[in-house]
């Protein structure tokens, strides 16, 4: 046995990749059976690939790079592949990048090299090979695992972006790209529960085919990808909205009220992100306190951001999707794994439905990130439709979940393992407080912050929108009045030719001192030269200008 420092999520979403931060809690794992690939699970298809699984912490499962067998966790909600070791066959494309992670920055070359995953095989695939792990919090050969393929949309993918040409396309992109389909553009996930007595599922994942005896998957309610602004594509995730007004059920029955901070989500229906790099779902605090207050001896952490709970409280929740409810295991609900313990010193479970903070989406694209824990709970097909770069699959992107846990078995398990067989579920110790007596969880100055910004920032269209009204209607005043001053002075000048009676001059001179225009008219002055002197009149008109008549 072995214990190592634990991160409520391993890989981010691509926009809050920068922003992980480390949950300072321990989880106690035991070490794989071979961490450096897992082994195939029989099947009568290679596209169905075996999932590895460190304590309901890790997620993994096989891909062959340059001839390579590499054990790679799986990440839906990022869109990058890398992995670290060296890759034999590899061409280094001469450009470099790094990738934040909560285990750390993933930092390297940018390399392309043949690439398979199950019967599916890409020539040259891009990928980033990280050859220092000294920023790595853990050891994640130890955990399972040698790299990270990133699931997630293309238009996420930091190396895609580094790149021109198809060559920069995530992996699956490629897959889908090489094999066009209008139907089949899909993978499927499912995930294993650790120290469950009363399941027998075995994580595996899929490309475009389904696990044997779960085909029904594909009669689900179709959930369409709630798209982002096409300006910041690179923020797209998997992302679906919960039912109207019973999105989410909490322990005493009863909806949980939550407003949603995304702008455009329906009233009463909350966004979520589908994760499976997120071992702790990321909740709204409000959601948090609603499944964690009310039960007797809870204690907020401070030091680990979560709710303490008595591991032998039975707490139940549920999640609706497209009418369809997905109940959530209690041994989902708190966890034992994290050797957690309450102010006292006594053992303690966490409770694995974390107050968003970090991941807070401050541009108000989702409400929540519903990761492993969740996940375990349904068994999940994302279909990339049209989000797959040069495909040819034209129909929207959607999921489908079919529900995994049968409540009264989970209850059965939870005694079993929680309370050692004894029903003491309904004993008044873990009885639900009255809403009156709920417990809050502190918010931070941060939290604040961060929500007085999203305020603003979710808003960029309407105030974009905005401005750009205001420039086009100052600018169309401006316009108007130039316009309008142009036609009242050609009006003016028409309205001053029309007044010229043909009498009389015109006003109009071709230079400062032109003569009169008619040549009719009597007033037309010749200037005279002025006589000298009165001597000149008398000589002319034989008298004297000033003479007197007598």
């Amino acid at each position: 046995m072995h214990s190592f420092v634990f991160h409520s999520f391993v890989c981010s979403l691509c926009s809050l990749s920068v922003l992980a931060v480390r949950i300072p809690v321990s989880v106690h794992t035991t070490t794989p059976n071979s961490p450096s690939h897992v082994a195939r699970q029989s099947s009568s298809s290679s596209n169905i690939l075996s999932v590895g699984n460190t304590q309901n912490s890790f997620y993994y499962t096989n891909i062959t790079l340059g001839g390579r067998t590499i054990s790679v966790m799986l990440d839906t909600g990022s869109s990058d592949l890398w992995v670290t070791g060296s890759v034999p066959n590899a061409q280094d494309t001469g450009k470099s990048l790094t990738l934040s992670y909560a285990v750390g920055n993933a930092a390297g070359d940018v390399y392309t090299a043949p690439f398979s995953m199950g019967s599916y095989s890409v020539d040259d695939q891009a990928f980033l090979l990280v050859t220092n792990t000294s920023t790595f919090s853990t050891n994640i050969h130890v955990e399972g695992y040698d790299g990270l393929i990133g699931l997630g949309p293309n238009s996420g993918s930091s190396i895609y972006n580094k790149l021109s040409g198809s060559t920069g396309n995530n992996a699956i992109n490629r897959i889908f790209q090489q094999h066009p389909s209008s139907t089949d553009d899909y993978i499927t996930l499912m995930l294993s529960r650790r120290g469950d007595p009363g399941t027998n599922l075995t994580g595996q994942f899929t490309i475009s085919e389904t696990v044997p005896g779960f085909e029904n998957i594909t009669s689900m309610p179709q959930l369409p990808i709630e798209m982002v602004y096409k300006v910041t594509d690179e923020d797209q995730h998997w992302q679906v909205l919960t039912d109207k007004d019973v999105g989410v059920i909490g322990p005493d029955g009863q909806p949980i009220e939550i407003s949603s901070i995304v702008p455009k989500a329906p009233d009463g229906q909350l966004v979520a992100v589908l994760d499976s790099g997120f071992t702790l779902p990321q909740v709204p605090r409000s959601m948090s306190d609603a499944i964690y207050g009310r039960v007797q001896g809870a204690e907020w952490s401070a030091s680990q951001q979560a709710w303490l709970v008595p591991c032998g409280q039975l707490i139940n929740v549920t999640f609706n999707f497209g009418g369809v409810s997905y109940p959530i295991h209690p041994l989902d609900v708190s966890s034992s794994d994290f050797g957690v313990a309450f102010a006292n010193g006594s053992p303690a479970c966490l409770g694995t439905f974390q107050p968003i903070s970090s991941a807070f989406s401050l541009l108000g694209e989702y409400d929540m990130i519903l990761g492993m824990a969740f996940l375990r709970n349904a068994y999940t097909l994302i279909n990339y439709g049209n989000l797959v770069k040069d495909g040819s699959n034209t129909n929207s992107p959607f999921v489908q979940m079919l529900p995994l846990t049968n409540e009264a078995t989970a209850v059965s398990d939870f005694i079993q393992v929680r309370t050692n067989g004894q029903n003491l579920i309904n004993s008044p110790q873990y009885t639900l407080l009255p809403a009156s007596q709920q417990q809050s969880s502190p918010e931070t100055a941060q939290e604040k912050k961060q929500q007085y910004e999203e305020k603003v920032l979710s808003r960029w269209p309407y105030i974009l929108v905005g401005c750009l009204a205001f420039v086009f209607l100052v600018a169309g005043c401006c316009i108007w009045r130039c316009c309008k001053r142009r036609r009242m002075r050609k009006q003016a000048a028409l309205a001053k030719q029309k007044n010229q009676s043909p009498g009389f001059p015109s006003t109009e001179r071709n230079g400062p001192y032109s003569q009169l225009h008619d040549s009719n008219s009597t007033a037309t002055l010749v200037m005279q030269p002025m006589r000298a002197s009165t001597l000149e009149f008398k000589d002319e008109y034989g008298r004297d200008a000033f003479a007197r008549n007598h």
